[in-house]
């Protein structure tokens, strides 16, 4: 089918627009190139606007009314950022995803798979979290995304509204595409594998291990790394499985109201230091570790319960941690070329 991607020229994004292809499906990508390369949007359908721009979104489904779906993407990410500019990030993840939402229901568009994330919830003393688990947003970046699936699912549950979505609760993506079409962009990442990979590099001095005081086994913050490409493969399987979803959901006897959130992770809990001792193991240059204070808006981490996933979407992880971090730095010897 064809689907509008936005912001596919993203990270993420640029990645499943990859998978939809392998997959025969055609993505129409609208992103404002803020932050995504050009060169992700090569040799696809590709229109440069905003989310918000109702005028724009309608010019693609009137010249591409075949359109099945929408996967939205497009939004800030960076947690210091947000909390230093946080009217920045409910204006642009916020507000213009609501613009969004009504130009599609308006268009007769029902269907949406939203790209949310793990950092809306707690940290149980376990760690590990369903998507029923308490939830408490520490960043203005992680509550944007807590408010857009609010916003979205009373959106889904208005009389008459027509309107279902999908909500992808992210854990903390690393790696590549395998084929190294596309991957991290930024010559000065701000997530955890880039600055690894920087100063594995001498790009940095050093890798900074921000927080060592957290209730974790070894202090440091505990999160779920799943591999770009399963996360990618998450999507393809909620766009086909995804009247299928909800058909499933319902005879679990829930009612999801046109609503359903799906956790996506490898079911595992990976801390900080573990993380950087298996990057060790396949850097082919030595990292030099720093240890410094918590950041903003972080937590202690938590990792994935994918009961609903493999349920659902029959979907499950197929990758391992180790072959996330080797694609990551197969995808660094090529970056350049790649980007132009």
């Amino acid at each position: 089918m064809k689907v509008l991607v936005t912001g596919g020229a993203g990270y993420i994004g640029s990645t499943v627009c990859s998978a939809l292809e392998d997959a025969g499906h055609t993505p129409v990508v609208l992103d404002s190139l803020v932050t995504g390369p050009e060169a992700f949007t090569r040799d696809r359908i590709f229109y440069r606007g905003d989310v918000a721009d109702s005028a724009l979104v309608r010019r693609i489904f009137a010249e591409h009314p075949e359109i099945a779906a929408t996967l939205h993407f497009a939004a800030l990410i960076v947690v210091p950022e947000s909390v230093a500019h946080p009217g920045r990030y409910y204006r642009e993840n916020v507000v213009a995803s609501l613009t969004l939402f009504e130009t599609l229901q308006a268009l007769g568009q029902t269907r949406v798979v939203f790209s949310s994330s793990a950092s809306i919830y707690d940290s149980p003393t376990d760690f590990r979290v369903t998507e029923s688990s308490p939830l408490r947003p520490l960043s203005p970046y992680a509550r944007s995304k807590r408010m857009t699936e609010e916003m979205l699912e009373d959106l889904c549950a208005a009389p008459g509204s027509g309107l279902r979505a999908v909500a992808l609760r992210y854990f903390n993506p690393l790696g590549a595409d395998p084929r190294l079409r596309t991957g991290p962009y930024l010559a000065e990442p701000s997530h955890i594998l880039g600055r690894l990979v920087a100063a594995s590099q001498g790009r940095q001095a050093a890798f900074e291990i921000t927080g060592t005081d957290y209730a974790t086994r070894d202090g440091t913050g505990l999160r779920d790394y799943v591999h770009v490409w399963d996360l990618a493969l998450a999507h393809v399987a909620a766009l086909e499985s995804f009247d299928t979803a909800f058909e499933r959901a319902a005879g679990q006897g829930t009612d999801p109201r046109g609503f359903l959130t799906i956790n996506v992770g490898t079911g595992q809990g990976v801390t900080v230091r573990e993380l950087v001792t298996a990057f060790s193991e396949v850097s082919p240059t030595p990292l030099t570790v720093r240890e410094g204070p918590r950041r903003p808006g972080d937590s202690a981490g938590a990792y994935a319960d994918i009961t609903r996933a493999r349920e659902l979407l029959n979907w499950t992880p197929r990758h391992t941690t180790a072959e996330a971090l080797a694609s990551a730095l197969a995808w660094e010897a090529v970056r350049p070329e790649r980007l132009g």
